[in-house]
């Protein structure tokens, strides 16, 4: 959420972003509400002060006629106070929903446009030229018997599934290898709750509710499940006050996601590209405004290191401003070649890394507290993705699958997995 008091001065370039997402807001209708919410607030400190006289008139001797009228007067402020704070605490409210409505500024230098226009900032690695036909990971899947999508459908829905065999060894290895660079990096580990409170999701951008939305509620119960641990860390902070000192905070949360994917189609959505459960190692940092940028870098630099030691190649874009989520001021996503994707391969996204500067710290409450002036101002919140372990088996198994069936394993994560090779059966 931007700042609704700053709105008024700054409509032009807040405008300007919300036409590079592709966004139509009524930042006029938010301005005239800040607006109406000043005027009660300033109506609401009058009569404060007015009180405040008239209780200090009453403390000198007073007539009878005179008590009466003071009495009279001093009830008729009382209830005017009560009835301009209910209506400046709804006023509040109706201004954080419309508030809410406009999304976080766009970096100048993120590019515009949709999902096509994405700037490719850099690879790594040159895909491989295998002397075979490649399958794609569905087909790995069955003939190494890894994940058993009947099964899954068969039990709680379609996009559900098991894993079996060398893939559950692989996923639980994927954790450790990114918790272990992640400690490395100087991040706090945390397994977290799979489910929040909706204000917790609302809070991060999360919509909890709606037809659009991508999260599970629970029926009976006022809580969601977590379609990221973005959530649960950003909400753990909620309300806090940091010392400057303190930060940056890098935490490491391991969680189930879950996502409706509602809307979700085509090739790419095929297996576990897409898929409504699955668990995932996330970054999540907490900064001071200045040091955000450069911390997104680090987030960056972070997911290249783990997929660099994969041996998957990749290349790094800058997303465009209407592909934006809306607390994103900039989002950098990893891409990873997928021999297995259409008739040559093709890239699939496999991490991304958001700097939301202060857009969710605004509406969770999380502040820093500066050293020099004492004062609380909002910090800057981010969060990439280490490792998803949905996404991340697929460039593993299209990328090191070999000509007699069997799928090498990457060097780096041998000790976790405790073999250097999947099959052949």
């Amino acid at each position: 959420m931007l700042d609704p008091r700053t709105l008024a001065a700054r409509r032009d370039e807040v405008a300007e972003s919300c036409r590079r997402r592709g966004v139509v807001v009524d930042l006029d209708a938010v301005i005239g509400h800040q607006e109406r919410v000043a005027a009660l607030t300033t109506r609401l400190q009058e009569v404060y002060r007015q009180r405040n006289e008239h209780q200090g008139r009453g403390k000198r001797p007073l007539e009878v006629a005179e008590r009466e009228s003071h009495a009279a007067e001093g009830r008729r402020l009382k209830d005017e106070a009560a009835r301009l704070e209910a209506e400046v605490v709804e006023a509040e409210k109706e201004l954080r929903t419309l508030a809410c409505t406009v999304p976080n500024l766009v970096h100048p230098d993120a590019p515009t446009g949709g999902e096509a226009d994405f700037r490719v900032l850099r690879h790594s690695g040159t895909p491989a030229h295998f002397d075979f036909r490649p399958l794609d990971h569905l087909s790995l899947a069955e003939r190494l018997s890894l994940v058993d999508f009947e099964g899954g459908a068969k039990v709680a829905g379609q996009k559900f599934y098991f894993l079996k065999n060398e893939a559950v060894l692989l996923e639980l290895a994927l954790q450790r290898f990114a918790l272990d660079v992640l400690i490395d990096a100087g991040f706090t580990p945390f397994v977290t709750p799979d489910v929040a409170r909706p204000e917790i999701l609302d809070g991060i951008g999360f919509d909890p509710r709606g037809p659009e939305t991508q999260i599970y509620s629970i029926a009976n119960e006022d809580l969601c499940l977590i379609g990221t641990a973005e959530i649960t860390l950003g909400g753990l902070y909620a309300d806090a006050i940091l010392d400057e000192d303190a930060l940056p905070l890098r935490l490491a949360g391991l969680s189930h996601c879950f996502r409706t994917e509602a809307g979700a189609a085509g090739r790419e959505s095929r297996g576990l590209y897409r898929v409504h459960q699955f668990s995932k190692v996330e970054m999540f940092a907490i900064t001071r405004p200045e040091d955000s940028e450069a911390m997104h870098e680090e987030l960056v630099a972070i997911e290249e290191r783990i997929f660099q030691a994969l041996e998957i190649p990749y290349r790094v874009i800058d997303v465009a401003s209407g592909d934006l989520g809306a607390p994103a001021y900039r989002k950098y996503d990893i891409e990873a070649w997928m021999p297995g994707r259409g008739e040559a391969g093709d890239w699939g996204e496999i991490t991304s890394a958001s700097n939301c500067t202060d857009y969710q710290a605004r509406r969770l409450g999380i502040r820093v507290r500066r050293k020099a002036t004492k004062r609380n101002e909002f910090a800057h919140t981010l969060n990439g993705t280490a490792v998803a372990l949905s996404r991340a088996p697929i460039a593993i198994l299209e990328n090191h699958q070999r000509a007699d069936g069997s799928i090498g394993i990457p060097k780096a994560l041998q000790p976790y997995f405790g073999r250097d090779v999947i099959g052949p059966r």
